[in-house]
Formats: structure tokens, C-alpha cells, sequence
């Protein structure tokens, strides 16, 4: 026991140990180089020969997977199965501190086991966009990230885009505990100062209900600085927490530029065909395929664009018009 690597899943409660092994054996092997002749591990895998054979053509010899019953190759297994016990339960006590310390800075009144976090994305008011990120029991759960289009604002205004993606968000929990959104969030982290903070109360003082917001202050090379709460007053936190909050921060920002890319990407590749009653995808493309552009199709004959398949002479009109 020379060297050791730990790996971190989550929602495998519906997987066998011996699947689980066997998944992690073949990801694990398929960009590592340093394969050994000898692979232990706690009990028998189902595709154990198929696994075998791969891993010896790749390196050159034979290789064997062993569950060993007895001596020194069981010590190792068990001892090997210890360790990954120890750093579980290690793992497991730095959330539970984590959100201990959360609690006991931002003065609560239990642990916020599920906290949400928002951030806007536009360039100078266009494509205008929102993310959510939720951490959950202090793990950053990425599938219950959500994205919103903003439907309400029309100039470049990040508070009240934030406003409203917050009543949009709420709402959703309110109507329904069992839909996508789940239940309401035990705190909301905002990205930015005292501004977000207020555009976040007044979207949750329309439902009349209680749940606590903190900003997550950047400095000016756009690093997380601090938490700040709604009366401006600086919270100070461990560099661990900080670290956890600027992993949170990052997450959602990420999310949001990402999402605001696809969105303008998809503006922009928008064309004055997609508006014209009869033409769908297949028709756009055909006749984009034939004519190249739009400034052609438009100036092509009838007798042209009725080479094109699927166009006819109503859709012809329609095109002209």
C-alpha cells in the first residue's frame, strides 16, 4: 500500500457492489497507463474474464482480477476497504462543519441544508438569462440546476432580472413541493452586494414568507470576497467555507454564461425564414442547401423555388409576401 486515490460518487443506492466495481475498474483503466498484473478487490465481478483479457491486450501480458479468501492479499483488501471507510467519514464530518460554521455565521435558526444561488448573464441587455445552482447537505448538486430566459425586463437591469427570476423560482415550490423545483431553499446566497440582496426580499416579500439572503461580495479582480447580509455588515467566515462559497459562486456564474452563449448562438444563427407561415427546419434547410442565403431565396423565380422539395406555390406566396 505504496499510494492511494479516492473517488467520490453520489446515487449509486441502486447499483450491486460488484457493478459498481467492476464500472470503476474499466473507467479507471481506460486512460490510466500503469496497469499491474494483479487486481484485488473485495468480491467477484460478473464480467471478470472479459475485463481480464482487455487489460492484458493492452499491457502486453497477462492480468489477473482476484478476490482473495485468506492471508496477506485479504489484509490488503480489507485494509484498502478501511481506508476508504476513514476518508468517507472524513468527508462527512467536513460538510456537517460546514454547514455548523454557515449556520453559526449567518446566525440561523437551523442548518441550511438546501441553499440556492442566481446570477444573470447579458451583454448590454440582450439575450438576457439566469442560472440557479442548489448545494444540497453541502454538495453542489448539478441536476437540480435550473436556467430561465428573463420575460420581464427588457434593458439592462440585473436587479430587477433577478427579481423576477426569484418570484418565477418561488412560485413554482409554493403551487407545488413535488414538481421540479422541490421545496424552498433554507437560505439564498445572491451574486453581488446589497443591491441583489434587496432585488431577492422583494421578490420573496410577495408570498409572504421567510427565508433568509446573503450576498456573495466579489473584489475588484472578481474573487470572492465575503458574505454580506442585508444590513451590510461583512460576515467573516474560515478560509474553508470561503473556499466552498467561491466554489457555489463560480458554479452558477458558469452556468449562466454557458446558458447565455447557447441562447445568442441560437439568436444569431436565426433566420427571416423561420417566420414565414408553412416553412419549418426541413424546408429551411433544403432551400438554404439550393440557394445558399436568404438575399437569394427571395430574389429565385417561382419556377426555381418550386425545385426546392417540399415548397409549393401557397409557401411561395408566403415567401414573397
Amino acid at each position: 500500500m505504496i499510494g492511494r486515490e479516492h473517488y467520490f460518487y453520489q446515487d449509486l443506492k441502486d447499483m450491486e457492489d460488484r457493478e459498481i466495481i467492476s464500472g470503476f475498474i474499466k473507467q479507471y483503466y481506460l486512460d490510466n497507463p500503469n496497469i499491474p498484473n494483479k487486481i484485488m478487490v473485495r468480491e467477484e465481478i460478473e464480467d471478470k474474464e472479459a475485463i481480464e483479457q482487455w487489460l492484458s491486450t493492452i499491457l502486453g501480458k497477462k492480468v489477473e482480477i482476484k478476490s482473495p479468501k485468506k492471508g496477506e492479499k485479504l489484509r490488503f483488501v480489507e485494509m484498502a476497504e478501511m481506508n476508504s471507510k476513514v476518508t468517507l467519514e472524513n468527508k462527512e464530518k467536513d460538510k456537517s462543519e460546514i454547514l455548523i460554521e454557515l449556520k453559526n455565521v449567518l446566525r440561523l435558526e437551523k442548518l441550511p441544508r438546501k441553499i440556492e444561488t442566481y446570477d444573470i448573464s447579458n451583454i448590454s441587455g440582450e439575450y438576457m438569462v439566469a442560472a440557479m445552482c442548489v448545494m444540497q447537505d453541502g454538495i453542489i448538486k448539478k441536476n437540480l440546476s435550473r436556467r430561465f430566459r428573463i420575460k420581464t425586463v427588457y434593458t439592462q437591469d440585473d436587479p430587477k432580472c433577478m427579481e423576477e427570476v426569484i418570484t418565477r423560482r418561488l412560485k413554482h415550490s409554493i403551487e407545488n413541493q413535488q414538481g421540479g423545483f422541490g421545496k424552498l431553499p433554507d437560505v439564498i446566497l445572491a451574486d453581488g452586494g446589497i443591491t441583489q440582496i434587496r432585488a431577492v426580499k422583494n421578490a420573496i416579500k410577495k408570498y409572504n414568507i421567510d427565508i433568509p439572503v446573503f450576498g456573495m461580495v466579489k473584489n475588484d479582480k472578481h474573487q470572492t470576497r465575503a458574505l454580506m447580509d442585508e444590513n451590510r455588515v461583512e460576515l467573516k467566515i474560515s478560509e474553508n467555507l470561503m473556499n466552498v462559497i467561491t466554489n457555489f459562486q463560480d458554479t452558477v456564474h458558469d452556468t449562466a454564461i454557458t446558458y447565455h452563449r447557447k441562447v445568442r448562438d441560437k439568436e444569431m444563427m436565426k433566420s427571416e425564414l423561420d417566420d414565414i407561415k408553412g416553412i419549418g427546419e426541413k424546408k429551411k434547410k433544403e432551400l438554404l442547401k439550393k440557394f445558399g442565403s436568404w438575399e437569394n431565396i427571395k430574389n429565385r423565380s417561382e419556377e426555381e423555388l418550386l425545385q426546392v422539395k417540399g415548397i409549393n406555390k401557397e409557401i411561395i406566396k408566403n415567401i414573397k409576401k
